[in-house]
């Protein structure tokens, strides 16, 4: 049996990292394997206020993001996971939300990249996106020093048309108009002043160039062009991005290669189908992180090619 001194001596190493950005630095965990490092990584969060963890001060708890960075250590694989700009330990890092686009978000992706190589050696980087994640790794891979792309949780078609999916049928029939115009108008890339109060929260001035710079990624078209390898990953009770997701960018990139995490749902976790279920394991942090999904990321980085 090991003694606890020759355990800790085993543990991966956790070390804080930080990229120096305008305002303030973005900051971030590097998390090395106790052996040699086989690969390297970056782990690029979801929407929202999610930290390098993959927790949410929105309701979701537990670090997914965290159960996964220290699974692919036990396989030799290396990570990088950071607190998106505005976010946590980067708040300071926030620019003002007028001026926050999708490209603001890339840009930093591809900076943690850069970064991530230097400190590991590593010849490339992986790019691990979660959920909006994955589009940011998408939309960043165009660089020789990424390796490939595992996306987890991935939309399917462009930010415009998921988020029509999921807000129409919450919308009374008196507001429908109004939203359907609104979101027209940003897909056209014109802002819209006239707001009202009650639909700030989605659509305040502030955050309209924001948005209509997320529209015109399309994740189908990203994946067509691009040549390296791609693991599409989803879980098969993910009611918030269905998996059916990942079909049409199978279909674009017929090169890339899909699983499916039976039983698992958007944050990776054991959860039911129906809503209620479902929703309550967010805030769960004594749900794991799916058994499954570290080895098959993995297996995936380490096949091989």
């Amino acid at each position: 049996m090991l003694t606890l001194a020759a355990a800790l001596l085993l543990s991966p190493v956790s070390t804080p990292v930080e990229l120096a950005s305008t305002p303030a630095p973005l900051h971030g965990t590097l998390l090395t394997p106790e052996d040699q490092t086989r690969a390297a990584a970056v782990i690029i969060a979801g929407s929202g206020p999610t930290d390098r963890d993959g927790n949410s001060p929105i309701g979701v708890t537990g670090g997914v993001y965290r159960q996964l960075a220290e699974g692919l250590a036990e396989r030799g694989i290396a990570t990088v996971r950071y607190d998106k700009r505005g976010i946590a330990a980067s708040t300071a890092a926030a620019t003002d939300e007028a001026s926050l686009t999708f490209d603001t978000y890339i840009d930093d992706a591809k900076a943690w990249a850069a970064l991530t190589a230097e400190k590991t050696g590593a010849p490339c980087v992986w790019l691990v996106g979660h959920s909006e994640g994955a589009l940011i790794a998408q939309a960043a891979a165009d660089n020789p020093g990424v390796c490939g792309l595992v996306l987890l949780s991935p939309v399917g078609v462009r930010a415009n048309v998921e988020l029509r999916r999921q807000i129409e049928p919450k919308l009374p029939p008196s507001v429908k108009p109004e939203v359907d115009h609104i979101m027209s108008e940003l897909e056209a890339g014109r802002t819209v002043s006239d707001t009202p109060p009650y639909l700030a929260a989605l659509f305040r001035p502030s955050v309209q160039p924001y948005l209509i710079s997320y529209f015109v990624v399309d994740p189908q078209a990203l994946i067509a062009a691009y040549d390296r390898p791609v693991l599409l990953g989803h879980g098969s009770t993910d009611i918030q991005v269905k998996p059916e997701n990942s079909e049409p960018l199978l279909a674009a990139q017929p090169k890339a290669e899909r699983v499916v995490f039976e039983g698992l749902n958007h944050v990776l976790r054991q959860a039911p189908l129906d809503p209620a279920g479902n929703a309550a394991t967010y805030g769960d942090a004594s749900i794991p992180l799916g058994a499954e999904v570290a080895p098959a990321v993995a297996d995936f980085i380490l096949k091989p090619r």
